[in-house]
């Protein structure tokens, strides 16, 4: 996601959020800061600034970065950041990289107030970015300053929906090494392709009769299929325009609550403290080629998508791919491996809390992997192309694995890898699939500290 270059001026409509919202009140600290946006005149900003000079507190912190990293009147910018340093005694300049790790690396100092200036910020970009922070009915599960818009409206970054498949033969456009992301779900096997994927980083349809919804946050290098109908509720899921510590942001049209795409759950809005979790399924990173090879019924997605792109492989993200380097920043890295690196995500939501992190360059090395969440046993295959399957273990011993599609066990059974299921060819013995993702390591960890990491 691109920052957006624009100037925030009379739209803003100052005061109408809080009648919409059943509020009237005075004049409010955030107002001053929103003053800077309502117009240009020099005086009401001048006045604005000595007001928030004069009475500073803590809770200015986030409203002052955030004002900053949108104005564009460079004498009112220059003297709000001369504020801001001699009160936090900080030297940041405009390095909002600093400045957002500063605020993230100590308690939050946010104030009730805060929800209403994103809104009313953040209103002048789309208008329905302010229904995420005010129908939030008090509740919230993450930081709001570590909410930062990404540069595009509510599906500005389009999601496919039902979108047109082909079968394998069909797809001339794709060469054996292009990367995919594989599933399958009651024998309906697709493929989509990472190159289209991309530019779109969500797709919503019914697949083997289930309903789900793709999710590809393309900062933090992860892919993810959730069912989106749970308890007898269909969610239609769309993107926000917001990330949270690098990780796009999900958003359900009906209630404009903000989701957690690597959680599958709310995160601020109604349906915060619901009891909602999305269930995820496996989604297999692979080659187009070792995928077809697998699976030659597979459908892929055409090139007929609707949106005019440049689908060509390795184009989407070409920059931010190339390095190590983060687009958006998180309150703290860990180093023990570079940002970027590939890790498979393991973990068991609803059952423990428990979570696993391998790294992929160690599973490669290591085809054939065992371990244990939640006291169950679990084995991982790494193919040829460097995809993960994972499935629960029981007692049995592996041995032997083809690098394609059969394994050993140590009693010389021959069991052959289907993307639901592992199958003892002779006594049709099931192992079942456990759902896994792959993803990048900073934006993992972000989103789970505690995890457990294998490398």
């Amino acid at each position: 996601m691109k920052k957006i270059v624009f100037i925030l001026l009379a739209c803003m409509q100052l005061g109408t959020l809080e009648a919409q919202n059943g509020n009237h009140f005075p004049k409010q600290d955030y107002d001053y800061f929103l003053d800077f946006f309502a117009t240009r005149d020099r005086n009401t900003h001048q006045k604005a600034l000595i007001y928030i000079n004069d009475n500073w507190s803590e809770d200015f912190e986030a409203l002052a970065i955030e004002s900053l990293y949108f104005l564009k009147s460079p004498s009112t910018s220059s003297k709000l950041l001369n504020i801001l340093q001699k009160k936090t005694g900080k030297n940041y300049t405009y390095d909002f990289n600093q400045w957002y790790e500063y605020l993230w690396n100590k308690d939050a100092t946010y104030n009730e107030g805060y929800y209403f200036f994103k809104a009313a910020l953040h209103r002048a970009i789309d208008s329905r970015f302010a229904k995420y922070f005010l129908s939030r009915q008090g509740q919230s599960k993450i930081r709001l300053d570590e909410v930062r818009w990404g540069g595009v409206i509510q599906d500005g970054i389009p999601p496919l929906r039902n979108p047109n498949m082909i079968n394998a033969n069909q797809a001339r456009y794709l060469e054996d090494d292009h990367i995919v992301f594989g599933i399958s779900i009651n024998g309906d096997t697709r493929a989509y392709p990472k190159r289209i994927l991309a530019w779109h980083e969500m797709f919503t349809d019914q697949v083997g009769g289930v309903p789900v919804a793709g999710v590809y946050c393309t900062l933090c290098g992860t892919v993810i299929l959730y069912k989106t109908e749970q308890n007898g509720v269909q969610y239609q899921m769309g993107t926000s325009g917001f990330l949270y510590r690098s990780n796009k942001l999900m958003y359900d049209k009906k209630t404009q609550s903000l989701w957690n795409t690597l959680w599958g759950k709310p995160v601020i809005g109604p349906l915060v403290d619901k009891g909602i979790e999305l269930e995820y399924l496996s989604v297999v990173t692979t080659t187009w080629g070792e995928w077809k090879k697998r699976h030659p019924e597979t459908k892929v997605l055409s090139l007929k998508t609707g949106h005019d792109r440049n689908y060509d492989e390795g184009i989407a993200y070409k920059d931010y791919f190339s390095t190590d380097e983060l687009m958006f920043n998180i309150p703290e890295k860990d180093k023990r491996l570079k940002n970027k690196q590939e890790i498979l995500a393991i973990r068991l939501p609803g059952e423990t809390e428990e979570n696993i992190a391998i790294s992929s360059k160690y599973l490669r090395k290591n085809p054939i992997h065992t371990g244990i969440i939640n006291q169950k046993n679990f084995i991982v295959f790494t193919d040829k192309s460097g995809a993960h399957r994972v499935y629960f273990n029981k007692t049995i011993e592996f041995v032997a694995y083809d690098g394609q599609s059969t394994a050993t066990d140590s009693k010389g059974n021959s069991w052959k890898l289907e993307e639901e299921e592992l199958i003892n060819t002779k006594t049709q013995e099931v192992l079942k699939r456990v759902p896994t993702h792959n993803a990048f390591w900073f934006g993992y960890k972000a989103a789970f500290p505690e995890v457990t990491l294998i490398k």
